[in-house]
């Protein structure tokens, strides 16, 4: 069966704001989340990241979620992202239809694992957080805050988990085995995750910026971020709006290397030729491309000569959200399609923070400064992942 699909929620958390509308203002008025950070323990503090502003126990309270219970930040960071999406779309009222929840992360339930080692190897009085590790735990827990699913799952691509999440929901949606999914990820700061790119010497001392020449790694976020999609025929029957439709996507993997990209760019090619085939639109009518851009030397030449292979000498808009919200990897897709789609419904196209000097390697500079009344209708994201998974994304208006 093949359907159109249709965007009726989104909900984000991260560093530049704790819903859409905080998010939109930070992206407006060009205003970073990368900091120092308050609560991940790290003898690194020398190195900036994007932390979401809240403790967990803010997180409890708001959620009203006991203190004494098991949970870990990413979960807690998830259901703070998911409350909105499935608020703004009513989709678990009074249904009647299938609904699924499909979540990317990575990292899961690291942060207490961290946290709690020594005591589970000493003691008993931590060992209820060793089933909160996985990473199916961590989508498990935040699917139960919302009551029963007909399908859940967990993705695991690195960076480009929730988008892949996203991809899996509307396949799921096409074949007719869902109605609606509610789909993106989540992923917390971690000494594992902190330490992970720290050795392979990729991150930024400095606030990322992505596609500059001077550029000297990543700065890692953290954050969630779900869309609520839904078949067509579902969105008439419940008399909603959509906000707007997912129209292509593609998904490839060059199996380059274990952590770089092709030079050339050859996964994020095919990636968004499929994307752009999938929707029916030509390469040109893409308005504003919000680009993996990591800000590391090997990221964004890749992606920047892809972008040039694909879009030829009609390059549109391009720029790197993460210089706002860090790098928020396996969230990273389920945030920069909330930002895309924000950006399409308010005819905004963000600034790529922190660009001074253009790349040698390729022939387009990012946007410089946060655009306003720009008529788009037509959003291409990229999401990359180590191992060379790459999938792009299409948002449209119609």
């Amino acid at each position: 069966m093949s359907e159109k699909i249709c965007i009726s929620g989104l909900g984000i958390v991260t560093a530049i704001g704790r819903n859409c509308e905080e998010t939109l203002q930070s992206l407006i008025n060009e205003k970073s989340g990368i900091g120092k950070s308050r609560f991940l323990q790290t003898n690194h503090n020398d190195i900036p990241m994007a932390e979401f502003p809240l403790s967990n126990e803010e997180m409890m309270n708001y959620l009203g979620i006991p203190t004494d219970e098991v949970i870990t930040r990413a979960s807690l960071l998830g259901i703070y992202a998911a409350k909105e999406a499935i608020k703004n779309s009513g989709i678990l009222e009074n249904r009647t239809y299938r609904v699924g929840f499909i979540s990317g992360t990575t990292v899961g339930g690291m942060d207490k694992s961290e946290l709690f080692y020594n005591d589970f190897l000493e003691n008993d009085t931590k060992t209820d957080y060793i089933s909160a590790h996985s990473c199916g735990a961590c989508t498990e827990k935040i699917a139960s805050y919302f009551g029963e699913f007909d399908f859940i799952t967990t993705i695991s691509t690195a960076c480009s988990s929730a988008a892949n999440a996203v991809l899996l929901g509307a396949n799921l949606i096409k074949t007719g085995v869902l109605d609606a999914v509610i789909v993106g990820g989540t992923e917390c700061l971690t000494k594992f995750h902190l330490n992970g790119f720290n050795t392979l010497m990729i991150l930024d001392k400095n606030p990322c910026r992505p596609f500059d020449a001077t550029r000297a790694g990543l700065t890692l976020g953290e954050g969630a971020a779900y869309i609520v999609i839904e078949s067509e025929e579902l969105i008439k029957r419940r008399g909603k709006q959509p906000l707007c439709y997912l129209s292509g996507y593609g998904n490839s993997c060059d199996a380059y290397h274990q952590t770089a990209s092709s030079p050339e760019g050859k996964g994020a090619i095919l990636a968004m030729s499929k994307a752009l085939a999938m929707s029916g639109l030509k390469p040109s009518e893409i308005d504003y491309i919000n680009a993996h851009g990591t800000g590391t030397s090997n990221n964004d030449e890749s992606e920047g000569r892809a972008i040039e292979t694909v879009f030829a000498d009609r390059i549109p808009m391009v720029s790197s959200t993460k210089s706002f919200t860090g790098h928020t990897t396996s969230a990273a897709g389920g945030v920069e399609s909330v930002i895309s789609i924000l950006c399409l419904q308010n005819g905004i196209v963000p600034a790529n923070l922190n660009f001074n000097e253009p790349m040698k390697e390729i022939s387009f500079k990012p946007v410089e400064k946060t655009q306003r009344g720009v008529a788009l209708n037509h959003i291409l994201s990229n999401s990359f992942g180590f191992g060379g998974n790459n999938t792009s994304l299409i948002f449209s208006k119609e």
